[in-house]
């Protein structure tokens, strides 16, 4: 009878196991929505303590960037790795109830049947039915492995390839004013309205699939001082300069982009448990740009005789009004993927940066 209760508790606990995992895999993979699970939790957890652990202790920015840029591939293969681990426990379980003589036994046929080597066999029909639907599983994680990085790869590029060409428009590292100053002296200002339109675009885009496949978040540019989240902070100042600052007729595709842009990034940061200001208003809610930085960011668009308006004071806080809506999240993102200076838009404490310790853990929000 104590046999029989015991074989019980480890089949329930076997197939748990593998339940766990397999859902843990549909929701990453195929679930076109972000999903907070504990299993890819954990491990994002654990990985990025050993990382930030490790990145904090280097001074020079190039050695951080050069880390992290091993950050989401590590924990794509864990993650994979830990799939594969609770699987293969979960059925050896399974087998030590369906009456396997010995825990090296029930091993060995789960790792057997899970990477379909073939050198244990099985006796009974139950035996052999379980052999045959962990080697199944194994095949469709294997599947859902491949069909998901073509897919990740893919967003990848799209977002890499609006950063790269931010590069001719606003310098390196970009800069709200300078891409202002650029555009006027080629005397496109009447083609800012298609850029603000690309670029809303792209923040429906990256809302959805850094969601979606949350580990593109940590994906780095292949150029080191490239960064979706300084990219996303330039475009987004820019927009509040055009429409606080510039004396030119208002334009509603800015003030579109300005709304698209800072709701995605909160997307983004409620996933990673990022916390922001819900409704914030300046001046009671400060932001992290001075009205001196501001006065010689205007200084500078002068100088390149970009169209001004003459109440400065008004155009600082009807820039403020804009910029508190996204100045904490983009931020916190810039501190979390240990993103490259740029002014205005990374974290304003390079280079000597240290991640906080609720963003080094970057913890998932549970929903």
């Amino acid at each position: 009878m104590l046999l029989l209760i015991i074989r019980v508790l480890y089949g329930f606990t076997g197939a748990a196991m593998v339940l766990a995992a397999l859902t843990s895999a549909i929701e990453t993979f195929v679930l076109p929505r972000a999903v907070s699970d504990v299993i890819v939790r954990g491990v994002f957890v654990a990985v990025r303590r050993v990382f930030s652990t490790y990145t904090n202790t280097m001074a020079e920015y190039a050695q951080r960037d050069s880390a992290m840029a091993l950050f989401s591939p590590m924990l794509l293969l864990l993650l994979a790795l830990a799939w594969v681990v609770m699987i293969m426990a979960g059925y050896t379980l399974l087998f030590l109830a369906a009456g396997e003589p010995s825990w090296a036994d029930a091993f060995l046929l789960s790792g057997s049947s899970l990477l379909t080597l073939g050198f244990s066999t099985v006796d009974g029909i139950p035996e052999a039915a379980l052999a045959f639907s962990e080697a199944a599983l194994g095949l469709v994680l294997i599947a859902l492995l491949i069909s998901y990085l073509p897919t990740m790869y893919s967003a990848f590029a799209r977002r890499e390839a609006a950063v790269t060409l931010l590069a001719v428009r606003a310098g390196e590292p970009p800069f709200a004013a300078e891409l202002l100053s650029r555009y006027q002296r080629i005397k496109g200002m009447g083609q800012l309205s298609d850029l603000w339109r690309s670029w809303e675009v792209w923040f429906a885009e990256i809302e959805e699939s850094h969601t979606s496949y949350p580990a593109l978040v940590f994906f780095r540019s292949p150029q080191p001082g490239h960064s979706w989240v300084t990219a996303a902070g330039t475009i987004l100042d820019a927009a509040a300069l055009r429409s606080a600052v510039l004396n030119l007729p208002r334009d509603s595709q800015a003030d579109l982009t300005l709304r698209a842009g800072y709701l995605a990034l909160r997307r983004i940061a409620d996933y990673f448990g990022i916390r922001y200001p819900e409704n914030p208003q300046f001046p009671e809610t400060p932001i992290s740009i001075s009205k001196e930085e501001f006065l010689q960011a205007c200084a500078e668009m002068h100088a390149n005789h970009v169209p001004l308006r003459a109440d400065l004071d008004q155009a600082w806080r009807d820039f403020a009004g804009w910029r508190v809506n996204y100045d904490a999240v983009v931020l916190a993102l810039a501190v979390l993927t240990v993103a490259p200076y740029a002014q205005w838009t990374s974290d304003r404490t390079l280079p000597a940066q240290r991640l906080p310790r609720r963003l080094s853990l970057g913890l998932p929000r549970r929903r």
